[in-house]
């Protein structure tokens, strides 16, 4: 597992979202596929399979390397800078929704 990964599997204290969807859909109006949460600063977007792909756009423009499922259920992360993915990365209770707008 790569080092970005195994920080994000350290952390102490949740990452809080700073919307229930994709940030830029949401205030644009288009619809997303499936949502990341950036465990540096919150930011929600739209995965790959989405039309936008607001989250790999989020860590181009910041540099923040790992998201993770912001899905129901879901405990897997992403680093970008490593390409590495890992499932049962810890998470926290606001980190994973009952639901989606």
């Amino acid at each position: 597992m790569c080092e970005h990964l195994e920080a994000a599997g350290r952390r102490r204290a949740a990452v809080q979202p700073r919307t229930q969807g994709c940030e830029e859909c949401l205030a644009s109006g288009d619809r997303w596929v499936q949502l990341r949460l950036c465990l540096t600063c919150g930011h929600v977007g739209c995965c790959d399979s989405s039309p936008n792909r607001h989250a790999t756009r989020h860590f181009h423009e910041t540099d923040h390397p790992v998201v993770r499922s912001f899905e129901p259920g879901a405990d897997w992360a992403w680093c970008y800078v490593d390409e590495e993915m890992a499932q049962g990365v810890r998470g926290f209770p606001a980190e994973s929704p009952a639901g989606h707008p």
